[in-house]
């Protein structure tokens, strides 16, 4: 691993957490994987040897329990859920060089080849614990099968999670008043002997390893506050049929899921290089020697990868992962997804409606900061696509080549004039930028802002008049405008790669887009072409609202009949999570701090003098790794406030924004700077509070 900037001499693998085989997809769970492609696409286009790897879990209690219920194998149950992801992904052009899944040969050899490593290595070690024993059944009850009190909030939780609680890892033997659910008897527990993984052992090498590790914020500052807190050993055993088998050992015990399941990214990649031979892409040098390894993964399963994880890599001999991007969640009309209530947009469902899956790659990617949680709606999903896809992307190219094509027959003869070239390699410039700053958002804006700037372009120079009175400046506008939408086709691909293919054959350039680097953008277009296509169509608004109504009939048929059933741990039925976590409840939970009991009056509430201000300017405190300096207009003056965003927000992007400040707070000093207000914004990810409609700088909110 290098740290160099990308692209770089080693290969790099991008890898997405693995889905859970235990339900369908849903828009939601899409942001990873959307994701994950686009950013091994956009490395592919700066010239990075790459390769784009997953595969499904299909281990673990969930699927056992879900399989027994339907009275089919867990084998059986996973596999179909396997097969299905298979179909669906390349449905929304992702695209995976290997998909695997976790109980194939080449996992099972590998996981017990590399924990029979890390035994031989010292890190494993024997010790007697609690476990949860169903007396009815005769049988021990791991994760799943068990359920009672949570030790610490006292919520009723799952054997291993407080899902209703403080969301809290449990351990085996730490739930109270344990609970069997296949009989619902009370359950015992026994003593029984488990192998355990020694994380406490690498705490300085896991702290040294965050310092170095690249992608989102959170996954480089949320680890840290579990090493201050002390890290734990893991127990990764249980006591249950359906896993692999622990190495070497005349035991009956199988591996947690969390140890065969990232093994999945190592085993995906090698069957990637059996396929292709090593000539073409090496396992072993990506792996095992000096390979850029990107995880894209959602934020509830940060603890796995940059503590789990990488002291299982370091301690078996392989490969630290050089970045780990972990997305926010997506929410639903700003409440969270409920499959039990069909409160959801399922995959094949958006596509059954007849909507392009570049549509929604664009949403997913360009829709706020990857780490930051994203809502989807139908009626924002159109405002976005008619305005930026549709009415700046779509019409510059479509107006542009339909005059070259009318006017010229294609490319007109001309050379692009310095100024487009300089506006190109400025793009070119910020997608580069974007995806060394591990940013799909950033490099999704490179492409709108060139089209913007097309658009710009050709209405200022006006070819239309000048075909007569100056048909050598014409011919020059037009060239320019070609040469930018074989920029854009270059740019964009990543984004919207079908769409980007059909631009690359509407201008008739060679080959296929996709397997251009981004020198291509300023190469000098092929020649003659056809009257375009349109790229993009537009969405009506009168079909979000039928939209919107038969997700509130689906919502509320479902809620109906989920009372009358009086059934409401319907969810269990369903055990993907958003970022495929070993979850059985994939409603968006949110841990809420609980609302005040003291009250205040109204004329208290009157006296806070709370203001509508627009972002003027935004720059960093130096000095402070959070804090952002922000000059905001509140109509009668511009304030300068301190706020801790610098993490969270892409701080070039903030001018412009309406935001709300508590005017009337006192001044402070933070490192330093002057602080005159404040900015609201919500929750752990500072989601800045802002206005619905156009309200101006100095509006009073009451």
């Amino acid at each position: 691993m290098s740290h160099d900037e990308f692209p770089t001499d080693t290969p790099a693998v991008v890898t997405c957490g693995l889905p859970y085989a235990n339900g369908d997809l849903h828009v939601g769970h899409l942001r990873t994987y959307v994701g994950g492609d686009v950013y091994a696409r956009a490395l592919e286009t700066l010239g990075q040897e790459t390769a784009f790897v997953s595969g499904s879990d299909m281990h673990g209690t969930p699927v056992a329990v879900n399989a027994e219920k339907q009275g089919v194998s867990p084998e059986e149950f996973a596999l179909e859920w396997h097969e299905t992801y298979k179909e669906t992904f390349p449905r929304f052009d992702v695209d995976f060089d290997n998909y695997g899944h976790t109980h194939d040969e080449t996992n099972t050899e590998l996981t017990k080849e590399i924990v029979g490593e890390l035994d031989a290595n010292g890190h494993i070690y024997e010790k007697e614990i609690m476990v949860a024993y169903d007396p009815v059944e005769d049988q021990h009850l791991p994760d799943r099968y068990v359920e009672g009190a949570c030790p610490y909030c006292g919520e009723r939780a799952r054997g291993d999670e407080c899902d209703e609680g403080c969301q809290r890892h449990l351990e085996p033997g730490e739930i109270e008043d344990p609970e069997s659910t296949i009989t619902g008897n009370p359950a015992e527990y026994h003593k029984r002997t488990h192998k355990f993984f020694e994380v406490s052992e690498f705490e300085e090498y896991l702290t040294e390893f965050l310092d170095r590790l690249e992608g989102t914020s959170n996954a480089q500052n949320q680890p840290r506050e579990w090493i201050e807190s002390g890290l734990q050993d893991w127990c990764i055993t249980r006591d249950m049929d359906w896993g692999v088998d622990y190495p070497d050992d005349d035991s009956d015990l199988v591996l947690y899921v969390w140890v065969d399941a990232p093994i999945e990214y190592v085993s995906s990649t090698k069957q990637y290089t059996e396929r292709v031979g090593s000539d073409t892409y090496d396992w072993e040098e990506t792996w095992k020697d000096e390979g850029e390894i990107v995880h894209v993964i959602g934020r509830d399963i940060i603890q796995h990868h940059s503590i789990f994880w990488p002291a299982m890599l370091n301690g078996a001999g392989y490969t630290e992962p050089r970045a780990i991007m972990a997305s926010g969640f997506v929410t639903l009309g700003g409440k969270g997804f409920s499959t039990s209530r069909d409160r959801a947009v399922w995959a094949d469902e958006y596509l059954e409606e007849g909507f392009h899956p570049d549509l929604l790659r664009y949403y997913l990617a360009t829709n706020g900061g990857f780490q930051q949680d994203v809502d989807f709606s139908w009626d924002k999903f159109r405002d976005r696509v008619n305005t930026e896809l549709v009415g700046t992307l779509g019409n510059f190219v479509y107006r542009s080549l339909l005059f070259a094509a009318r006017n010229y027959g294609g490319t007109p003869e001309a050379t692009v004039s310095e100024e487009v070239d300089d506006r190109i390699a400025e793009a070119v410039e910020e997608f580069s930028a974007a995806i060394n700053d591990y940013s799909i958002r950033k490099a999704g804006n490179a492409g709108i802002k060139l089209a913007q700037f097309g658009n710009e372009y050709i209405q200022r120079n006006e070819p239309w008049k000048l075909t007569d009175e100056d048909p050598e400046r014409a011919a020059q506008v037009i060239y320019d405008c070609v040469q930018l939408a074989k920029a854009l086709a270059v740019i964009f691909q990543p984004i919207a790669p079908e769409t980007c293919g059909r631009l690359w054959d509407q201008l008739g350039e060679e080959g296929d887009v996709a397997d251009r680097t981004i020198d291509a953008a300023r190469e000098a277009p092929q020649g003659s072409f056809e009257e375009p296509e349109e790229l993009f169509e537009k969405i009506e608004e009168e079909r979000v609202e039928e939209l919107n109504e038969k997700l509130d009939e689906r919502v509320a048929a479902a809620t109906a009949g989920e009372d009358n059933e009086n059934n409401t741990d319907d969810e269990d039925t369903d055990t993907m999570t958003e970022e495929t976590t070993d979850d059985t409840d994939d409603e968006q939970a949110t841990d809420l701090e609980p609302i005040v009991d003291e009250r205040i009056s109204f004329d208290e509430f009157q006296d806070i003098d709370l203001r509508v201000g627009e972002i003027v300017d935004a720059e960093p405190v130096d000095s402070a790794d959070k804090l952002a300096k922000l000059q905001v207009d509140i109509g009668h003056e511009v304030r300068q406030l301190v706020a801790g965003i610098k993490e969270l927000h892409d701080l070039d992007e903030l001018p412009g924004t309406r935001v709300i400040i508590v005017a009337n707070m006192e001044q402070a000093e933070l490192f330093g700077v002057e602080s005159n207000g404040m900015l609201l914004a919500a929750g752990d990810e500072a989601d800045i509070l802002t206005t619905h409609g156009d309200s101006e700088p100095g509006t009073r909110v009451q």
